[in-house]
């Protein structure tokens, strides 16, 4: 996992009742804090996404103050204080840096506690060896859900993508995939993945550019009709 994708600076006040006007930090284990005028900074980065589509908020080298995660447009934190709906973020504003900011204030405020990251990297799951379920956990079994699932995975197949744990879930929330033409592998979204107006996705993949977009092209019959 790489693990500095993104630094912000977060700004964070704790009142003290027996000082009032200065700003208190608590025990921040190995964080990164420093002093700018009357404010205390909190500095943090996001991590990469694990095979959950989890996004790890660091601060110091390697303390992980919660991790974030999307679905249905919602953003949701996972804590040493349980999981918390942030809902969605001002227009604008991305769910990840919503979500790593209110973390960070958490922390300063001692409310949340920190994990290493080697604990959390060593608990998450492995990819599977063989299928995944046809269905996100979260996805309810219904016909509609199971419809789309079975188009998704046609289409994942026809343009080499594959899910490395989970089923479908849903056309626009993080879905980890493995891309079968390079060693490239995280979140996508379905609903990128199908193209628009029957015109086929675009060929460029994934950051990085994959193996070039005019191979990608002669590799897949989609973009020869």
């Amino acid at each position: 996992m790489t693990t500095q994708l993104l630094e912000r600076p977060a700004i964070v006040a704790v009142p003290d009742d027996e000082a009032a006007g200065k700003l208190i930090v608590p025990q921040l284990d190995h964080a990164t804090a420093r002093t700018e005028g009357a404010t205390t900074v909190l500095t943090y980065r996001v991590g990469a996404p694990d095979i959950q589509c989890r996004y790890p908020v660091i601060v110091g080298e390697d303390q992980v103050i919660g991790r974030a995660y999307r679905w249905h447009r919602d953003w949701h934190v996972l804590t040493t204080a349980g999981e918390h709906n942030l809902r969605r973020p001002p227009r604008g504003i991305p769910g990840t840096d919503m979500a790593a900011a209110h973390l960070a204030e958490e922390y300063a405020a001692g409310r949340i506690g920190a994990v290493p990251l080697d604990q959390v990297l060593a608990e998450a799951p492995t990819p599977l060896c063989g299928p995944v379920p046809l269905l996100h956990p979260r996805m309810p079994v219904n016909d509609r859900n199971t419809e789309s699932a079975h188009t998704a995975f046609a289409g994942l197949t026809a343009h080499h993508w594959r899910a490395v744990l989970t089923g479908f879930p849903g056309s626009d929330n993080h879905w980890y995939l493995s891309c079968e033409l390079c060693p490239w592998e995280g979140p996508k979204f379905w609903s990128h993945l199908r193209g628009r107006n029957g015109e086929p996705p675009s060929p460029r993949r994934h950051k990085g550019g994959c193996i070039g977009e005019d191979q990608v092209r002669q590799l897949i019959p989609a973009y020869q009709q």
